[in-house]
């Protein structure tokens, strides 16, 4: 058996393949950017076929001719992004419907006032909001002619991302790991298969959904002609639960924060269901064995993708790299405060129709402030998070982050400061990878648990002490809450 380990990384902006060696060293890294299609306002949508096309070409990059030394495939994705395709032709029916898509916030407003939402966070951990699949696979079986006719035959296959892969890269596997499965609003936290009267309620055939499996054993198996060799996939995760665990946060209440496009934030609540009175999430964190391990989890909507919106649309930096810079130029923002609400508010707010507000503009007010009140943005949103676990019972001791954005020391010494807390980041903070690397190392017997998988395959890490003066906190936070009050 080979001795690596193949990730595929399928993201927003990107997606990725990665091979690890067994103490978690990267020796190859390939990478293509997906293309992002916003047909209407807070509507956004995938390729599925481009998904698969250039996972596949990244994959076949860093294999090469050498699909012997690969062990097993691990998967990581963007979650609650729904695929529809045909289970005959293999080939997708429609664009996919990202997780920041908002088009079902009409029915979801319409859910909330039938009463049905108690319900269905009692039962999924979930809140009625589009950011879940299950709406967005009944918004494409009311208006997609090809979706509707597929369904009728018999034919149609709904899944998110990794779904997706797993079935083109086995050639028919119908499977979705629990970690995702639970963030559809279709499967009952206590539930091994998805709800019957949860998929009823949404109007979403049981047939057209994937068997929901562990995250790791031998799940599946990627077809011989695609890499070279039949390489067994053993270890399925959405993105945040793969960080979390390449986080090493497999203790209860260990916690970590991923800046990526979005910020999420997840906390280890063990065997126990969790339940959020704060308008957080419960989710899946891992399923072994058939036993689930979960978290309770706030999710900001708007991170990295702030700073891509004042480079690409705005036009105010050349790079990411240049906030932190801009932000060390100055003393401080200039009182100018940004809510990033440009896909609405995520936890603990949930306003899907909130949209972004830069406050305190004078003429003083240039690009450094804007840069520097971006990054303070993300501090703001982490500090409403903390405050929500909290009162739900899960304080913070020390917050582990990762995603692109935590390799800016500005902005991690800032959540310190603002959080009065510890923040470590790991050396290698490509942590998302690095857990879909150890959950498949683990499901292909490479390491016998995940704790030895993490002990092994977790470098060095770094940390920010808080060191910011009471005054100067509580002035931050007053004029980020005049703002919010705004929006």
């Amino acid at each position: 058996m080979g001795e690596h380990i193949l990730v595929l990384d399928a993201g927003t902006t990107s997606t990725r393949a990665m091979t690890f060696a067994p103490d978690g060293t990267v020796e190859a890294v390939a990478q293509k950017d997906l293309t992002q299609h916003y047909p209407k306002p807070g509507w956004v949508e995938h390729d599925a076929a481009e998904i698969w096309d250039k996972t596949l070409a990244c994959a076949r990059e860093v294999v090469g001719g050498d699909a012997g030394r690969i062990a097993a495939i691990g998967i990581t994705n963007q979650r609650e992004t729904v695929v529809a395709w045909d289970r005959a032709s293999g080939e997708p029916l429609t664009r996919a419907i990202v997780w920041q898509d908002r088009r079902t916030a009409e029915f979801c407003a319409g859910m909330k006032e039938y009463g049905h939402e108690a319900e269905v966070q009692k039962r999924t951990g979930l809140l009625l909001d589009p950011y879940f699949s299950g709406t967005k696979m009944r918004w494409l079986l009311d208006h997609d002619e090809g979706v509707r006719a597929a369904a009728a035959q018999g034919t149609l296959a709904f899944g998110t991302v990794e779904s997706w892969l797993v079935f083109k890269l086995s050639g028919g596997a119908h499977l979705s790991d629990a970690s995702n499965a639970s963030r559809t609003l279709l499967l009952a936290l206590d539930g091994a298969q998805f709800d019957e009267d949860m998929c009823e309620l949404f109007g979403v055939p049981r047939a057209t959904l994937p068997e929901v499996v562990d995250t790791h054993g031998r799940l599946a198996e990627c077809d011989a002609d695609l890499l070279g060799a039949a390489i067994p996939i053993c270890g399925l995760a959405g993105d945040q639960q793969s960080a979390t665990i390449g986080q090493g946060c497999l203790a209860f209440g260990e916690t970590k924060a991923t800046y990526g496009t979005g910020a999420f934030v997840l906390t280890n609540k063990g065997r126990d269901i969790p339940h959020s009175d704060h308008r957080l999430l419960g989710t899946v964190l891992y399923q072994e064995n058939g036993t689930r391990t979960y978290a309770i989890e706030g999710a900001c909507f708007v991170a990295g993708s702030l700073v891509q919106y004042l480079r690409d649309q705005l036009g105010l930096i050349g790079n990411a790299a240049e906030t932190e810079e801009l932000a060390r130029s100055i003393e401080d923002s200039g009182e100018v405060v940004i809510v990033p609400a440009l896909a609405g508010l995520g936890a603990p707010h949930w306003l899907p129709d909130a949209r972004g507000v830069i406050s305190g503009l004078s003429f003083a007010s240039g690009r450094a402030q804007i840069a520097r009140a971006a990054l303070e943005a993300m501090a703001h949103q982490t500090h409403d998070l903390a405050s929500a676990f909290d009162a739900d019972g899960a304080p913070w001791s020390r917050l582990r982050i990762d995603g692109g954005m935590s390799a800016n020391d500005w902005m991690a010494q800032d959540l310190a400061d603002i959080l009065d807390l510890p923040v470590e980041r790991p050396d290698f903070i490509e942590t998302t990878a690095l857990g879909a690397a150890i959950l498949a190392a683990v499901g292909c017997g490479m390491h016998d648990t995940l704790e030895s998988a993490a002990r092994a395959m977790r470098g060095k890490a770094s940390v920010f002490e808080p060191d910011m003066g009471i005054e100067v906190r509580e002035a931050r936070l007053a004029r980020y809450a005049k703002a919010l009050a705004a929006v």
